[in-house]
């Protein structure tokens, strides 16, 4: 481990913090009705919206309505997104002629951006025209993002409500949050990353000629389209030259602000946040990994606020950084060690060089290993997509980490909202555990944990996982899933848990060697995406439901306090054991066995 690893970590943590501590105080304004101090016309704006469409501002809902409200919301903007797809060709703003994306593609890339995924299958720059960039992929970033943080909302006021029915208004959590916190922050993200180099345009794509001309070799081929070949049947090549090469434009900037922000990760480019594009100097790689955290760090502090006990916030918080620490360390060792296959090679001394600072195969040289695996542990432990190097070129070890945190559940900051409310019921399943050690009913600020509320959290817990191995198992042992993996034995096996793992916690990151775009691939990790999304809210939404129904009380004696440094070590553990013990036999298959096979 590096000075310059360490003094990273330190200082991208240290900055999250400072920057999350105001912005949560902040959102804790948004989530009660009424204006904001010096942004009455933004309140203005509000009203004016519910009047258009029709919302009592006045009203409230219980869980079972705001369920509803956000399950309908979603599956419209699912269509939405699938039919602008199916009819891109028809619609402005295509300049580069591109044609209706296929069913199956365009199912899963609607799926992957109303369920704040990102999963991507297709290459944005040769696929999408500008307007279903803007309307199919920006669209739902913003808005998968403020069902996020609505749903956030409505379980932090079950926590806090001294004896309720009802959980907020989904519709009034919704328009809230995208007026008051995701507008402004990727208006103000966005022409920073313009003033850095990211383009922002509607131009055509852009024929430019070549500073140092590519030679290279392919068959040269015949009358009839096939390859000639000479006496010995070897193809006969021809050397061509490549002078010129097409650039992508696009409105990249205001894609990239809110893909962030939003832990929704899909990028205009199929590069992502590797392509120079998007993330251009590594001034812009630090802020957009800020970018990516800003607000699930943000929500410990809104949580403690509106329960009304900052150290509560701080807890989670705490427990959150720990995970995040331990994680970025073991990735940042694992990606500086030497690759021992490419330094046994002898091929080629150039690149035997180039590992003398780590594993740089997939990185980009202007991040370095440094801002490449961290870059790798902040995008998996938000549920975002987002990625600057390639995690299938990682290390064995390097590519552990990403995965455990995706298999964490998403907890460790987690998404925009989804983060909290992950982390939070893993607190309940700690003080439940820690109630029966000491022999007292489990409380929770002040709310006694009961059967009902068991339930639910133990259903939550085990979505992901059912669906993340279930999905794997039926893909390595079909056909139709096997002729996707491309790399044989344990990586091509750790491919595709990647590709289940990250779709079923809607993280939409991917090992990238893994020929996805298939039927097959594009259906079954649609329907992973929409049920690792929403089957996971239902019962997090009838949890708040159910606590917010309990008189809260002042904290009994002798019952285990769930702030202090004892409950992080106690939620710390239980996120490890109970929310990665689930995959040990899979990791054991995948990334434990490669590295084994690497440095036996």
């Amino acid at each position: 481990m590096t000075a310059h690893s360490l003094f990273f970590l330190v200082a991208y943590t240290v900055v999250l913090i400072a920057a999350g501590y105001p912005l949560g105080l902040y959102m804790a304004k948004v989530a009660n009705a009424g204006p904001i101090r010096r942004l009455g016309w933004l309140y203005r704006l509000e009203q004016l919206i519910y009047r258009v469409a029709g919302i009592d501002p006045a009203s409230s809902m219980n869980w079972s309505t705001y369920a509803l409200a956000m399950l309908a919301f979603n599956a419209v903007g699912t269509m939405f997104a699938y039919v602008v797809q199916r009819m891109q060709q028809w619609l402005p703003f295509n300049p580069q002629g591109f044609p209706n994306i296929s069913p199956d593609s365009s199912f899963n890339t609607a799926i992957s951006f109303a369920s704040n995924t990102s999963w991507q299958g297709y290459v944005g720059e040769t696929t999408m025209s500008y307007v279903t960039q803007m309307l199919a992929i920006n669209g739902q970033e913003f808005l998968s993002a403020a069902t996020g943080v609505a749903v956030g909302y409505a379980v932090i006021r079950g926590f806090a409500a001294r004896s309720a029915a009802v959980i907020g208004n989904f519709w009034i959590d919704l328009v809230r949050a995208t007026l008051y916190v995701l507008v402004p922050l990727a208006a103000v993200l966005a022409v920073f990353l313009m003033s850095e180099g990211v383009i922002q345009n509607f131009h055509l794509y852009k024929d430019v000629k070549l500073i140092d001309p590519v030679t290279y070799q392919q068959p040269r081929l015949g009358p009839d389209g096939q390859a000639i070949k000479d006496a010995k049947g070897r193809p006969v090549m021809a050397t061509l030259i490549t002078k010129n090469q097409t650039l992508a434009m696009g409105p990249v900037a205001a894609e990239e602000s809110i893909k962030l922000l939003s832990s929704d990760g899909g990028g205009f480019f199929n590069a992502n946040s590797a392509h120079p594009y998007e993330n251009p100097t590594p001034l812009t790689n630090f802020v957009e990994m800020l970018a990516i955290l800003i607000i699930p760090a943000a929500f410990c502090f809104t949580f403690g606020r509106m329960v009304g006990d900052m150290r509560q916030g701080w807890t989670v918080l705490g427990v959150m950084t720990v995970l995040f620490v331990a994680a970025s360390l073991v990735a940042l060792h694992a990606e500086q060690q030497t690759n021992p296959t490419i330094a046994a090679l002898g091929v080629d001394q150039n690149v035997s060089a180039l590992q003398v600072g780590g594993n740089m195969e997939g990185k980009e040289t202007r991040f370095g290993v440094s801002g490449s695996a961290l870059f790798s542990t902040v995008t998996t432990s938000a549920s975002s997509g987002a990625v600057n190097a390639m995690h299938d070129s990682f290390m064995p070890m390097g590519g552990l980490m990403p995965l455990a945190l995706i298999e964490s559940a998403e907890v460790v900051f987690g998404g925009v909202g989804s983060g909290l409310y992950g982390m939070l019921v893993f607190a309940l399943l700690a003080t439940f555990v820690a109630g029966l050690m000491i022999g007292r009913t489990p409380e929770y600020l002040g709310k006694k944990i009961l059967a009902f509320d068991m339930k639910m959290i133990a259903l939550i817990i085990l979505i992901t996982p059912m669906l993340t191995l279930v999905g794997t198992m039926v893909a390595v042992m079909t056909e139709a899933g096997r002729a996707g993996i491309l790399n044989p034995g344990p990586h091509g096996f750790s491919e595709v848990l990647y590709a289940y793992s990250s779709t079923a916690n809607n993280n939409g990151s991917a090992f990238a060697g893994l020929s996805a775009n298939t039927p097959f691939y594009n259906v079954s990790l649609g329907i992973m995406m929409w049920f690792g999304r929403f089957a996971v809210m239902v019962p997090v939404l009838a949890l708040a439901g159910s606590f917010a129904a309990k008189t809260r009380k002042a904290e009994a004696e002798g019952v285990i306090a769930t702030h202090g440094l004892l409950f992080v070590a106690l939620l710390v553990a239980a996120v490890a054991l109970v929310g990665v013990l689930n995959y040990i036999p899979a990791l054991a298959l995948g990334p434990v066995v490669e590295h084994l096979q690497l440095f036996h």
